[in-house]
């Protein structure tokens, strides 16, 4: 699609897209479950989710940036059909929107200086060449100079026996650290473990005032530096607490920079292994050790701040039995994407301007989640005898920003946490073919894995474990955000098997990923499957039953890493 110029974003196409969306309630059932469900549950109707995507997927919401005019038109949709299907407002002030404000911070262009002060001599490190920086969320003019310690991985868990930190002072001193943790850690506690916040936060409470971190080997082989340099100029948010400062953030860290490989090789001159010694240690998977260095670095940094405000929003249906009826179930889906911009992800810059789509609409990214949580709320809305417990729908903004909407919920959730007993999480369902089976990353965690699993066989679905463990989805949505509140949960995807023999469900998903996540094609031009998306909206409904009308609220199980990590 052509980039469409907000001067002909008007009222009227808005109105006429919702009208759209309205009709589509009206049509007449298009029912993939099977008969039994169909008898008992109430029947999905394809069309509507059609129409949810075909409106929030549109041009004229621009992406849906977080904090845009877009996004909040699109919130307004969601609204509006909470409304519809008598849900009650569960936001701020007796309406459905909690509002969340962000503090954008941007680096001042070409601002960025770092300088590692040697035995050799001073070295300067080249900015978007060699060394990243971000914007800062504290001040606008950052500086700091002082000695180095190396650190390892800067990784901290008495669970696994780590740290260090062990015997190295790193008191006044900016720490210096590889990228990444020990690949012995399990997939998904290492990416907690191993996450730049909890790095950061290791490092401020044992008092070093800046991290530097090294681009290695390992990593350049995931992802090039290259690559991540086309991004440093991208805004930096946090969200803001009562007291205006930006959550997750620490003051003591002063300064931070993130280098290549060759580049920082000066910061161990003389040091008791030399960077080549560490790399080789690092690929061959050997156990790394924190020393003290002879270098000193100084960072500095100019950047500028602003405020912007973006709503979740949070609704819910009522439980039947009069005790369970003050627990929760809560279904997620984030309503934000990427917005407008003039590359993508994999890059179209050679496209002649006239023609190149500048719109991230974000049909499957998270049209798709968003819609089949509005149908999964109609349907259950439509039961004559509502679940036992309540049911909660969560749609939350700033996700693609750092999963911050669902973190400022889950921090200050407008119901009482202790009475959240589970979260579904939906994000980019691939509904591209007719799925045989569903994943639940988290569902090893805690007994929700068996109720997904109990759900989803009452339609004849499967429960497949996590086929990418090495990309540890677990920690990348937004259910991450409960969890860390203690809450058992699970992120709900297609699997990889197909209904269809001459469909490869796993090769479609791979290639999604390979050429239209986070590109201008993720639009309602792929062959969408509404049928399958169908089917997504009854397994999904089934799995909030199955909690929601249970005696036993999901428990964590016994020993589990998040659960003895974070567990009301």
């Amino acid at each position: 699609m052509k980039y469409l110029s907000k001067k002909f974003a008007t009222p009227i196409m808005v109105a006429g897209l919702a009208t759209i969306g309205l009709s589509a309630c009206n049509q007449a059932t298009d029912n993939t479950a099977p008969e039994a469900a169909q008898a008992s549950y109430p029947q999905v109707n394809e069309n509507n989710i059609k129409a949810h995507i075909a409106f929030l997927a549109d041009d004229t919401l621009e992406g849906r940036d977080t904090g845009s005019n877009g996004y909040q038109i699109a919130a307004n949709y969601v609204t509006s059909y909470f409304k519809q299907y008598g849900l009650t407002p569960m936001g701020e002030h007796g309406g459905f929107e909690q509002e969340v404000t962000f503090r954008k911070a941007q680096l001042v262009e070409n601002s960025p200086a770092m300088t590692i002060s040697a035995p050799s001599g001073q070295h300067t490190v080249a900015f978007k060449e060699q060394f990243l920086a971000s914007g800062s969320a504290l001040e606008v003019d950052s500086s700091v100079s002082a000695e180095t310690v190396f650190v390892g991985y800067g990784v901290v868990d008495k669970a696994f026996g780590l740290d260090d930190y062990a015997g190295l002072d790193v008191n006044g001193k900016i720490v210096v650290m590889l990228t990444g943790r020990p690949d012995s850690l399990p997939s998904e506690e290492g990416a907690h473990i191993g996450s730049s916040r909890e790095k950061a936060r290791h490092a401020a409470e044992r008092g070093a005032v800046g991290i530097v971190t090294i681009h290695t080997p390992k990593r350049e082989g995931v992802r090039k530096f290259t690559v991540s340099a086309k991004y440093s100029d991208s805004p930096s948010y946090s969200w803001l607490d009562n007291n205006g400062q930006p959550f997750g953030r620490y003051p003591e860290l002063k300064g931070g920079a993130y280098i290549d490989r060759d580049a920082a090789a000066p910061l161990f001159e003389g040091a008791e292994m030399s960077l080549a010694q560490v790399f080789t240690a690092d690929t061959e998977n050997q156990a790394i050790k924190g020393f003290a260095l002879n270098a000193s670095v100084t960072l500095s940094k100019q950047s500028t701040q602003s405020e912007i405000t973006s709503p979740n929003i949070v609704a819910a249906i009522e439980g039947s039995d009069p005790t369970l009826k003050n627990e929760y179930v809560v279904f997620s889906a984030h309503l934000d994407h990427i917005g407008v911009k003039a590359h993508s992800a994999h890059g179209d810059e050679g496209q002649d301007n006239e023609e190149q789509d500048t719109i991230n609409n974000g049909a499957l990214d998270n049209a798709s989640g968003v819609s089949i949580l509005l149908e999964t709320a109609r349907m259950i809305a439509s039961m004559e005898t509502k679940p036992q417990r309540s049911i909660l729908f969560v749609v939350v903004t700033g996700e693609e920003k750092g999963l911050l909407g669902s973190s400022y919920f889950a921090t200050n959730p407008t119901v009482p946490a202790m009475q959240m007993v589970a979260n579904v999480n939906l994000d980019m369902p691939l509904i591209l073919y007719p799925f045989a089976d569903v994943i639940a990353f988290g569902s090893t965690h805690s007994t929700l894995g068996g109720i997904v699993e109990a759900a989803a066989g009452k339609l004849d679905v499967s429960l497949s474990p996590d086929p990418l463990p090495e990309q540890a989805l677990f920690t990348r949505s937004d259910h991450y955000s409960f969890v860390k509140a203690g809450i058992p949960s699970v992120f709900l995807m297609t699997g990889f098997k197909s209904k269809d023999p001459e469909i490869d469900g796993g090769k479609m998903f791979m290639e999604f990923l390979s050429t239209h996540y986070h590109n201008h094609s993720d639009e309602i031009d792929l062959p969408i499957r509404y049928d399958a998306a169908a089917s997504f909206a009854e397994v999904n409904m089934m799995i909030g039953l199955e909690i929601a009308n249970q005696a036993e609220r999901p428990k964590w199980h016994d020993g589990d890493f998040f659960g003895k990590t974070f567990a009301q």
